[in-house]
């Protein structure tokens, strides 16, 4: 690897100097074999710019370009690669491949296509299937699918070829067939251990996270400072355990390089540690993020929809063509919400559709993410009896979660399972979901049916005066009128007469004020009610009080209670 150098014409004392000193200079083979890149182009850069004729230009600007590629700089790269092309009076076209390889990484997918086919097509050897493994990945990107089964049938079985098969597998979320093929090459090239890392990948988007991590395991023995190894443990941890387990993992590395884990400078770490901190800096940390790493819109998209942003959320997503189960899950969550905040028929039509496809997928059907897709889907259908069929599949599992009790509770209420009902919505400890309208509604419900309608009052006295009490009241009152909770039945119709005089609120007062007189005078329920009765009755001007007041006096006259 070292630079061809031209031979000079004479030896001198001078010279002797000169080449001494060059000697203790580090040389771009030392800075190769350490892959110090930055130190590799920083050196290239100046013997360049010093003009030494020892050195070749083209060979200078061809390992600068090279180098730039594997530093990440694929913009400088590329335009390397086109002076090269200018400085040549007969440019390789093995040089536009490299360029294109460096605009397939900057996502220019078009021009990097069109730039790889000016190679032409009698390209042979490494060269040619280095051309068609690039053409291979561009087809995928530009949803090409007729010349990708084109450029699929020219791979071979050589390694290369086969981890671009893979890598497509796995882009394409068929994560079993990619960690078929890792295997069979880690059995052929043991030597190979990175591809432990591809394993564990693959493992880790087929959520059995133990596995991945006991993969994992291997390469991180021998590579205990890989960031993207730490990274994908880390993430493992998140998915096993919580946020403070995956930000552990990475605080492991940043104490390696000496540096707060907020100082890392790494995009996927400032990423992942903002997912871990349940969105922490969400807006300063992810819209840099968004074309950058795949997962960087989507986490931004959930930060929007737990601060009730789904207007933000819509915008982020409008455009997105979904292609995994992710995706479809977030269309559809989004459809759904600004279909229920406008009312809007056609958008949860839509994400009823997007999450029926995820959960009658053949990948899915049979996951935690599948079913309660299943169930959303019917819960926008209003089959509630068929989302507790998928609820119930997974209730093992998510026993303990908020978004599984309000959803099992509000669909057990649903059903007329008002006990089960009221186990699940009692189970909810978010403040948010608390203050929700049909979650107080269906656990008002629950409480009635459960006979213990003195509960479903006093969410009635916590909640401020608005439309939503004003229903919360008119279902106290209908409800514990049909169950018989006479009392708490006309304490509703009182307040709902007084807010508004409507004759059918009298009609239900009178109906639960007898009702709940009768229960006194049957011994079923307290004597001291009478009184809170009587002066309730007392708030309606309506000439048949007078009628019910002459009863209730002679009663409580004959068994000795005063009526003030």
């Amino acid at each position: 690897m070292m630079l061809p150098r031209r031979q000079p014409g004479g030896a001198s004392k001078t010279d002797a100097l000169k080449e001494r000193a060059q000697k203790k200079k580090p040389t771009l083979e030392e800075f190769l074999d350490k892959r110090d890149w930055s130190g590799a182009l920083g050196l290239l850069q100046f013997e360049r710019n010093s003009q030494n004729e020892e050195y070749d230009v083209e060979m200078l600007v061809m390992w600068m370009a090279y180098c730039a590629f594997h530093l990440g700089d694929y913009k400088k790269a590329a335009n390397l690669l086109e002076e090269l092309n200018a400085l040549s009076a007969q440019p390789e076209p093995v040089w536009n491949l490299y360029k294109a390889c460096a605009l397939f990484y900057m996502g220019s997918y078009k021009e990097a296509y069109d730039t790889a086919l000016k190679t032409g097509s009698g390209m042979t050897g490494p060269s040619g299937r280095l051309q068609n493994r690039l053409l291979f990945h561009l087809a995928h990107k530009l949803n090409d699918e007729n010349k990708l089964m084109i450029y699929h049938q020219k791979l071979t079985d050589d390694t290369e070829d086969q981890l671009s098969l893979a890598s497509i597998h796995y882009l394409r979320n068929h994560y079993q067939e990619a960690t078929d093929i890792y295997k069979r090459l880690l059995l052929e090239n043991r030597e190979s251990i990175a591809l432990n890392v591809y394993v564990a990948l693959c493992y880790y988007k087929l959520d059995y996270y133990d596995v991945s991590l006991e993969i994992l395991q291997v390469y991180l023995q021998q590579n205990p400072d890989s960031v993207v190894a730490i990274n994908l443990k880390a993430c493992n941890h998140f998915r096993l355990y919580n946020g403070k387990a995956g930000e552990a993992e990475l605080k492991v590395l940043a104490d390696k390089h000496s540096v707060a884990i907020t100082q890392y400078d790494n995009e996927l770490i400032r990423h992942n540690l903002c997912v871990f901190r349940n969105g922490e800096n969400a807006l300063q940390v992810l819209p840099p993020l968004v074309d950058a790493i795949p997962e960087g819109r989507l986490n931004l998209v959930i930060y929007h929809l737990k601060s009730e942003e789904y207007k933000d959320a819509y915008q982020l997503m409008k455009d997105v063509e979904p292609t995994s189960p992710e995706e479809y899950i977030l269309k559809g969550v989004v459809s759904a919400c600004i279909g229920q905040m406008e009312d809007n028929k056609e958008m949860l039509k839509l994400a009823q559709q997007y999450f029926q496809l995820v959960g009658a997928s053949a990948s899915h059907c049979d996951t935690i993410p599948g079913r309660q897709c299943m169930a959303m889907c019917f819960f926008l259908l209003k089959q509630f009896d068929d989302v507790l069929i998928y609820l119930k599949s997974v209730k093992a599992y998510l026993f303990n979660d908020d978004d599984f009790n309000v959803n099992y509770g509000l669909a057990k209420t649903a059903t007329g399972h008002y006990k089960e009902g009221e186990e699940h919505l009692s189970n909810v400890q978010s403040e948010k979901y608390k203050s929700e309208y049909s979650y107080i509604m269906a656990l008002a419900r629950c409480y009635i049916y459960n006979r213990k309608p003195r509960m479903a009052w006093e969410l009635y006295l916590k909640m401020e005066t608005s439309h939503e009490s004003f229903n919360l009241l008119q279902l106290i009152a209908n409800d514990c009128y049909k169950m018989g909770h006479f009392f708490f039945s006309l304490k509703a119709f009182d307040v709902l007469e007084r807010l508004d005089p409507n004759p059918e609120y009298w009609e239900g007062k009178r109906g639960a004020c007898v009702g709940a007189f009768q229960q006194i005078a049957a011994g079923k329920e307290s004597r001291d009610q009478l009184r809170e009765i009587a002066l309730m009755l007392r708030n309606t001007t309506n000439p048949q009080v007078e009628y019910i007041m002459k009863l209730f006096k002679k009663w409580a006259k004959d068994n000795g209670i005063k009526l003030s």
